[in-house]
């Protein structure tokens, strides 16, 4: 093999492992643990164990994809240590324990678990579970690339529509353009020459003024859901540009 290729197996195989979905594995029996991690890994997962609470805590310093979770632990157990860490993780909690009573079911969830998988398990189900929520956890990130944000305003860039406060806007096509204009371009100044250009094109044949119309009614359209914020800031002389100010007081 030559340098080259060397240095490509090396730089993919860097790579494939910085790809591996991270699971977090905590579990105070370091036999499961270890039988856990070494078949996951054969599945190319990157695995990581902690066994007991406070170990757990110490792992949360580093970003997880999933976290596997006993429940009966000496120390923290695995109600508390969810409880604790439920607010600084947003990945998914699998509960893992010999408790079989419904209730244990029911509080694990309750308290921010996203599953309950009951002792003994198959490795197979296990992976297969995993597998399900990590599946479930990229289409989120996948939707979430495709909406643009600010504070009430909502905008579903696949869809094509804008929503305040959860209600969808009534926009028009051209008046779409325009807030999307703004809001992937915030405080940029756009005149209204420009605006015209970008959103009906130079060759049309409307009017100028049609721009100062359309944001007239993009305003009242956005203050008959939220009367108490402001989006798009005027610059006499300039133009327009989207700038959030609260006017409420």
């Amino acid at each position: 093999m030559t340098v080259m290729g060397v240095m490509s197996k090396f730089a993919n195989m860097g790579e494939q492992k910085m790809n591996k979905k991270k699971i977090l594995v905590i579990d105070d029996e370091e036999d499961i643990c270890c039988t856990i991690k070494q078949y996951l890994e054969l599945h190319h997962y990157q695995v990581e164990t902690a066994h007991s609470g406070m170990e757990a805590l110490k792992a949360m310093n580093e970003h997880v994809d999933l976290i596997l979770l006993d429940i009966m632990m000496e120390g923290i157990d695995g109600m508390e240590l969810c409880t604790i860490i439920r607010d600084r993780v947003d990945c998914p909690i699998l509960f893992v324990s010999a408790k079989a009573m419904e209730e244990d079911k029911v509080q694990a969830l309750a308290i921010g678990g996203d599953d309950y998988i009951t002792k003994p398990f198959s490795l197979k189900e296990l992976k297969a579970r995993i597998d399900s929520h990590l599946r479930r956890e990229e289409r989120i990130r996948s939707n979430e690339r495709y909406l643009l944000s600010s504070k009430h305003i909502t905008i579903d860039l696949l869809a094509n529509e804008v929503f305040c406060k959860g209600k969808k806007l009534p926009l028009t096509k051209k008046e779409y353009e325009i807030v999307k204009l703004l809001m992937l371009n915030k405080k940029v100044v756009f005149s209204k020459e420009r605006i015209f250009e970008r959103v009906w094109g130079i060759d049309s044949d409307s009017q100028l003024d049609t721009v100062t119309e359309s944001i007239k009614n993009i305003r009242k359209k956005i203050k008959a859901v939220d009367p108490d914020t402001s989006y798009i800031q005027t610059l006499y002389g300039l133009g327009y540009k989207w700038d959030v100010t609260d006017e409420k007081g």
